[in-house]
């Protein structure tokens, strides 16, 4: 799982990238609001963690992105406002944590909130190392958003339902005539898998099975 850590605080940030890739975690750091966006365009999260008082802006300016596109967040602060933390569970925030913390508090904190959110999971959708979100139609190969046509996307979308199963290409087509209600050839197909292959590189494995058709694990 992906926890974007926004923290300008770098003793503070580095202890803490620490004991979460210790878990297992992949976490990707941020010092201020402007590098915190540039990466929530371009990655899928599972979690943040958001300090209030940043050389850019606060948290709210940051948790309000996340909050929209249903990841959690936990405020990490040295505020410990009554209006402050009322504001941000008000907001949509999952927990806030007073600084000074312990690591193993905020360590449990966090298992407890993604084991909380494994509920929302049917709306992404992981193949590979290629994970779909549903909901906002975004696709994102190691955690990089990639750009799919809407033929493409729907293509991919049959792999992901159907992961382990060979699909043969008449069935592949069956789908796709069933979701667009327009014609695609058996050379067209060929193609779309191409520029899938392509576009996704490693984060998702297309078997050939010669004869019969595809199948993806």
């Amino acid at each position: 799982m992906k926890i974007l850590l926004l923290e300008d605080d770098v003793m503070i940030a580095s202890g803490v990238k620490y004991a979460l890739e210790n878990e297992g975690y992949e976490v990707e750091h941020a010092k201020d609001v402007s590098t915190a966006k540039n990466l929530i365009s371009g990655s899928a999260f599972s979690l943040a963690i958001i300090d209030m008082q940043l050389p850019d802006g606060n948290g709210f300016d940051i948790s309000s992105i996340l909050t929209d596109k249903k990841v959690p967040v936990i405020f990490l602060t040295v505020v410990d406002d009554e209006n402050q933390i009322v504001q941000a569970f008000d907001e949509g925030a999952e927990d806030y944590i007073v600084k000074p913390f312990r690591i193993r508090e905020l360590l449990a904190r966090v298992k407890r909130t993604l084991e909380h959110h494994q509920g929302d999971s049917s709306k992404l959708i992981t193949v590979g190392k290629t994970q779909i979100d549903t909901e906002a139609g975004k696709v994102y190969a190691d955690g990089k958003l990639v750009e799919l046509t809407a033929l493409e996307y729907r293509v991919l979308l049959i792999f992901a339902a159907n992961k382990g199963t060979l699909l043969s290409r008449s069935q592949i087509l069956d789908k796709i005539w069933d979701m667009d209600g327009n014609f695609v050839e058996d050379n067209t197909l060929t193609v779309y898998i191409k520029r899938i292959r392509e576009k996704l590189g490693d984060a998702i494995n297309i078997e050939t099975i010669r004869g019969i058709g595809y199948r993806v694990d």
